[in-house]
Parts: structure tokens; sequence; C-alpha cells
């Protein structure tokens, strides 16, 4: 057990930037993946409520499980009994659950580059083997049933994500369905981080259980609940699987947070505020669509979803993690290096979040709009 695994470079980036507001500079967060909003109102009075009258502990709730499986029925149509869900602390662990319940040591799992830093790491670190697919623009930078057919050897496993980090690109109903389709001929087991699912602006998400039972599902409150720092998340698996990822569960973890769960209830009733939110998503990412091409960044991923723009700076850089701590350093505002995401062509890309405030949006363009035309400038 001793891989070597990537840093995650927005660290030191948010680093910098958390350094640099202590000195009394104006930063604008657009570095990490987190809502800039917190749990839901009804969310935190839950917390309140249990903080003052509950000892809590060690605890899996029942109730909660029960309103997931609802979930599933009421948005996707699809039939999840509670013994399949196992509560998590956060996606992370619900993948770290996902890929040790699953897999052997040296099982191959493929997965799209670029993609969430994370898949790799978790992979690697478990002594499994990162097989990363170039996804370009031509590919709408996803995995396709025609590229996993065409493996030779089949991998053991696949990650998918839709929406996707970094780029927010959503897989169409029909080609998950013929991803499936291709995984069950050739034995491949599907693990599907839906974690953006709710955050979508044309397009909705569609999960992987409508066109293969037996996926392995993850999702988190940590996006569309708006519970980041609450750290819960939840794995789904096949009936036959599940008593193994409770003993996983058991033996790494123990159990979720005992007050994240009880908010967590009381948060997912509160569709009005959570819309809200994605509202202000959609919002934030019309602007940065219509001025994008005024910064000279012409070539963007689709963002179908999630809250994040891909964008290519490869005529201004090859070096984006220096080229993101410059940017912050001149402008005060804070961007992820894209060879976080994909440690081939990530060295020209950057990522953009906009899950912040639309003020925040508008005063970010304010500042990079003379950077970058002057980056440009100098380029040239």
């Amino acid at each position: 057990m001793s891989a070597e695994i990537d840093p995650f470079h927005a660290i030191s980036v948010s680093g910098l930037a958390h350094r640099l507001k202590a000195e009394g500079r104006s930063v604008i967060h657009m570095e990490f993946g987190q809502p800039s909003t917190g749990a839901p109102a009804a969310a935190l009075a839950a917390a309140h409520h249990v903080l003052d009258t509950d000892g809590m502990g060690y605890w899996e709730s029942a109730p909660l499980k029960a309103r997931i499986c609802r979930h599933y029925a009421e948005t996707y149509g699809v039939t999840v009994e509670p013994p399949r869900i196992t509560l998590t602390c956060g996606a992370s662990p619900a993948l770290v659950l996902a890929l040790s319940s699953t897999f052997a040591p040296g099982d191959v799992i493929a997965m799209a580059r670029p993609g969430y830093v994370a898949y790799r790491n978790t992979v690697k670190a478990l002594n499994l083997t990162a097989l990363e697919i170039p996804c370009g623009p031509d590919e709408r930078f996803q995995l396709s049933a025609a590229t996993l057919a065409a493996l030779d050897p089949a991998p053991a496993g696949v990650i998918l994500a839709s929406p996707a980090n970094p780029t927010g690109t959503i897989i169409p109903a029909a080609e998950l369905e013929a991803i499936a389709r291709v995984c069950r001929e050739r034995g491949i087991r599907i693990v599907s981080d839906e974690i953006y699912h709710g955050l979508s602006y044309g397009e909705p998400t569609r999960s992987m259980l409508e066109f293969e039972p037996g996926a392995i599902v993850v999702n988190s409150f940590s996006k569309y609940f708006s519970m980041a720092g609450w750290r819960l998340g939840w794995l789904i698996v096949p009936r036959a699987q599940a008593s193994r990822a409770v003993a996983y569960m058991g033996a790494l973890f123990l159990t979720a947070p005992s007050l994240a769960q009880h908010a967590a209830l009381a948060a997912m009733d509160c569709r009005d505020e959570l819309e809200g939110h994605v509202a202000t998503y959609r919002r934030n990412r019309e602007l940065l669509l219509a001025a994008l091409p005024a910064l000279g960044l012409k070539s963007i991923a689709p963002p179908d979803g999630a809250f994040y723009i891909w964008a290519d700076v490869g005529g201004l850089t090859d070096d984006s993690l220096a080229f993101c701590k410059r940017l912050l350093q001149d402008t005060g505002v804070a961007t992820a290096p894209g060879i976080d995401f994909d440690p081939v062509e990530g060295r020209r890309f950057i990522r953009l979040s906009f899950a912040v405030s639309t003020p925040e949006i508008e005063e970010a363009l304010r500042r990079l709009t003379p950077w970058f035309q002057a980056a440009w400038a100098k380029a040239a």
C-alpha cells in the first residue's frame, strides 16, 4: 500500500488565496467545487434541535435511507431498497468503499481524462490500475460505449461521471443506455459518480440505475444540497454486495456523522431553497458564457451541468499551476489548474467554479477582463 499519488494542486492555490486574504486582499474563491451557500435553513434548524436534545453517537439513520429510496423512485422511477444504501462520510469514502469492496488488487479501472483527481488517486491508493482514456472536444470530454467496446482487454470496471468534473458535460440518456449494454456484454462493473445530479441547465440528469440496475452509485449532500462541510454521502450497491459494503464501512469509517444525518433528512425537503441556488448557478453560467469570448477563452467544454467552466488557456501558458497562481496574485481571483484533472493535457487548461454569488461573478469578470486582454496582447 505504498502507491505514489498526485497532490491536489488546487489546495496550494487555495492556500495562497487564504494567505492573500489574511493580508487584506480581496479574494474571490472559484478554485474549489463547493457551494458558497450553507445548508438549507430547515437543515440548520434540525441540527440545532438535535444538538440541544440528543447526545448522539454511532448511528445510521433509517429514516434518511428511506427518504433516499423515495428520492430515487420519484426522480428516476427506479426502486432502491434501504439495505442497498450505505451512508458515508461524503462521496470520497463512498468511492473508497465502492472500489475496495468490488475489485481486487491489480484490476484495471477505466476513466475519462480529464476527470476528477480523486478517481485516479483513489484507484492507485487501493492498488488498482487506473486506465485514463483521453476524451477531448470530439467526445465531449466523456467516455462512450464505442470507446469501452474497443478496449482490449476489457477493464474490470469503469468510473463514469455525468455531469462531470471538471467539464460539466452530461452523457445523454441514449449513450448511458449503450454504455450499460456494452458493460453487461463485457463484464465491466460500472461505478457511477452522480454527485452533481440536480445541477443541470438543459438536459436532465439520468441515473445509471435506470439503465443498469447492477450499477454502483456514489452520491453526496455536498453539491446540490449545499452541505459540503457536513461530510455526508451515500453508496448504492446491488443487494448481493450490500453486506460487504456495510462491513467495509464499519471497519474503515465506522459511521457517517450523526448530526449531518439529522440535518440531511430535513434538507431533502428544502427543494424551493435549493432550486434557488440552481437558479443562481444558471445565471452565473450565462454571465460567464457571454463574457468568456472577450477574455479570449473561446474553447471550453459544454457546461451542461455541475458548476464549472473548463477553459483552454494554451495560447497563454503550458504551466496551468503557475498560471493560476499568477492570475490569483494579480487579480485576487482563485481558479483551479488543469493538471489536477488531466496530468497530460491539463497544463493548458484551467477550471473556474461558478458556485459563488452572482455579484462575485460580476466582480470576477471586472477583474479578469483587463488582465486577459493584457495577457493576450503580450502573447501576440
